[in-house]
């Protein structure tokens, strides 16, 4: 008998650091999706951003797609070359009740 996805997806995730790096994975992909949001907005392709923010347009699609874990001064390269400021900061897990 073969699992289902969800019994598969289940076990994976009880596994050390499973959690982690699928959290991880989830803020590569929120922060690329911002940034294309953001490029498409201004009507610019992804060689006009890389341009502007001193990259190759393939590292542009790469962070675009989530693929890549980006570093604090290459986000505020981007930021700055989409004329935003990086605003990083702490939130609490859970809202006091």
């Amino acid at each position: 008998m073969s699992e289902s996805w969800q019994e598969l997806r289940d076990r994976r995730m009880a596994e050390p650091g499973a959690a982690e790096a699928y959290e991880a994975a989830r803020l590569a992909y929120e922060l690329g999706k911002a940034v294309r949001a953001m490029r498409e907005e201004r009507g610019w392709t992804q060689s006009d951003l890389a341009r502007r923010a001193s990259m190759t347009q393939s590292a542009v699609a790469r962070f675009e797609a989530g693929g890549t874990m980006p570093t604090i001064p290459l986000l505020e390269r981007l930021a700055e070359a989409l004329g935003m400021r990086l605003n990083v900061g702490f939130q609490p897990l859970r809202e006091a009740s």
